[in-house]
C-alpha cells in the first residue's frame, strides 16, 4: 500500500477518534472486524504516534490558528492537521512539503470549502516556524 493510502487510513482512524475517545488500536480492530480492512502497519504508526502527542499537537494548532478557537475547526481538519504536524514534528523522513501536501489533499477529499486552505495556512506557519 502507498504512503498516501497510509495517510488516508490514519487519518481516518484519527476522525474517528474525535466522535469516540476510544484508543487507536482498538479503533484500528473495530475497522477490521467490521469491514475486514487491513490498516497497515504505517497507518497505525502515524495514528498512535498522534495519539500520543495529541496534547502537543493541538497546542501548535492553537498557535498558528490564529482567530479560530479549537470548537470552530471542523473535525476534519482537526484530524488532518493532527496528523500532517505529527508527521512534520516526528517523521525526519517526510520532508513537511509532502506532509503538507498530503495533508491539503486530504481537507480538499473530505472536508468542506475553508478547510484545505486553513490547513495550508496553520502548516505552513508551522513548517516556517520550525526552519
Amino acid at each position: 500500500m502507498s504512503r498516501r493510502k497510509s495517510r488516508e487510513q490514519a487519518f481516518a482512524l484519527l476522525f474517528e477518534k474525535s466522535f469516540n475517545d476510544l484508543p487507536v488500536m482498538d479503533l484500528a480492530q473495530g475497522a477490521q472486524d467490521a469491514r475486514e480492512c487491513i490498516i497497515e502497519p504505517f497507518a497505525l504508526e502515524l495514528a498512535q504516534g498522534a495519539e500520543e502527542k495529541l496534547a502537543d499537537l493541538d497546542a501548535a494548532i492553537a498557535e498558528h490558528s490564529h482567530k479560530w478557537s479549537h470548537n470552530r475547526i471542523s473535525r476534519v481538519a482537526l484530524a488532518v492537521l493532527r496528523l500532517a504536524i505529527y508527521e512534520m514534528k516526528c517523521c525526519d523522513e517526510t520532508p513537511d512539503s509532502v506532509a503538507i501536501n498530503e495533508a491539503v489533499e486530504l481537507a480538499k477529499r473530505y472536508g468542506g470549502e475553508e478547510d484545505s486552505s486553513f490547513v495550508n495556512g496553520v502548516l505552513g506557519g508551522i513548517s516556517r516556524q520550525q526552519a
